[in-house]
């Protein structure tokens, strides 16, 4: 019978900041180095969930500091995740800031296009961020703040570069929804499950346009996105609820991507230099990666959460 102190897969996800919890897991046996079901090791879990104490608590147990899982150091984990505590901690014991990876991305030169680009001292010869990375990387610390917090649960998003709220209404033969029943819907979005996927709202925002719908996924549909996308790109969301985001995008009417997860997940080494700073600037902010994948920059949230331009029917063709 396998003793359940001796492995990390039965510990819990607060655990990993309980540094007592994972001093009696080593105590009891538990291999340092391996066995976290989908975070790999323990050190990397710690790095992204856990606490600068389990932090420095493994470290002691640990052969290198800077063991890769899947091409990530924990040192890059902490950072991607935004944890600069526990990538200080990872630091204090060792850890590479500028160790070489990720297509040209060290944790250190990441860290530079972050909330806290101070985080470690920059050493001489250290390029640091090109003017482009430096601009996109202010760009999302603007739309992110632009957008703020918000429920979005259930909230069905797409994102459309260059063209206007009106061509957009064209492109989906919407006409304009019934005022009373699109008042029943903010009321009541549960009140007509079917005929309240067919309503939309759209909105002009500099870079294009934004259709949503606070209570369904049809703005993300592969019909919606392939007529708003024709001669332009468009990136659809869903938050679904029960299975979390569910990204789309269509460029000149043909499906790009289906079912991604904007905003989650972490880099790949087989990614772009680009697509690696765009993962990370966007990290568990879904609807600004949308927004920023289109090039949109709104100013607010207005376009997301409300009230929009116009409220819109669309055809039955394009409601599944």
């Amino acid at each position: 019978m396998v003793n359940q102190r001796t492995e990390w897969y039965a510990i819990g996800w607060d655990d990993w900041k309980d540094v007592q919890a994972v001093r009696a897991r080593l105590a009891a046996g538990a291999d340092p180095h391996s066995g976290v079901y989908y975070h790999g090791t323990p050190l990397i879990a710690a790095a992204q969930i856990g606490s600068p104490e389990v932090i420095t608590e493994l470290c002691r147990h640990v052969d290198d500091v800077d063991a890769e899982h899947k091409g990530r150091t924990p040192l890059w984990e902490a950072v991607f995740n935004h944890r600069a505590d526990n990538a200080r901690a990872l630091v204090a014991a060792g850890a590479d800031p500028w160790r070489p990876m990720m297509n040209g991305w060290s944790p250190g030169r990441l860290a530079l296009a972050g909330p806290t680009p101070d985080l470690f001292p920059v050493p001489p010869g250290e390029p640091g961020l090109s003017e482009t990375e430096a601009s996109a990387a202010a760009e999302a610390r603007r739309l992110v703040a632009a957008l703020g917090a918000f429920d979005s649960d259930g909230l069905g998003l797409a994102c459309v570069a260059g063209i206007s709220a009106a061509e957009a209404t064209r492109r989906l033969g919407a006409v304009p929804a019934d005022e009373e029943k699109v008042e029943e819907l903010l009321e009541d979005p549960f009140c007509d499950l079917d005929g309240g996927l067919a309503i939309v709202g759209v909105t002009d925002v500099p870079g294009g346009c934004v259709v949503t719908q606070p209570w369904g996924y049809t703005p993300s549909d592969p019909g919606v996105i392939q007529r708003l996308s024709a001669g332009t790109v468009c990136y659809g969301l869903f938050d679904n609820p029960k299975s979390g985001n569910q990204g789309s995008s269509a460029r000149d009417g043909v499906i790009e991507e289906w079912d991604t997860h904007p905003g989650g997940g972490s880099a790949s080494p087989e990614e772009s230099p680009e697509e690696i700073l765009f993962a990370f600037l966007y990290h568990r902010h879904a609807i600004a990666d949308r927004c920023a994948a289109a090039g949109l920059h709104l100013s607010d949230a207005r376009a997301i959460i409300g009230p929009p331009d116009a409220w819109l029917r669309l055809p039955d063709d394009l409601v599944g």
